[in-house]
């Protein structure tokens, strides 16, 4: 099981940097609308079979996310 809430992990990261959806949707070229729905969606965002196998392991999915340093 994925156990991060990704969309409200999405959502909190926009306010931080003070980007909105359609600012990040132009940023990886697609719509706005096309990014809500992905980050609704967290089952879509990893892989099902690599959580099955996780979970079959005994273990959940944590997913961390690291500030990249601006070169």
């Amino acid at each position: 099981m994925v156990l991060n809430n990704v969309e409200l992990d999405v959502k909190i990261k926009c306010v931080e940097t003070g980007t909105t959806q359609q600012v990040l949707a132009e940023r990886v070229d697609t719509t706005a609308q096309y990014v809500n729905r992905i980050i609704k969606k967290k089952e879509s965002l990893v892989n099902k079979t690599f959580v099955e196998i996780m979970e079959a392991l005994g273990y959940d999915i944590v997913m961390t996310y690291v500030k990249r340093e601006e070169q």
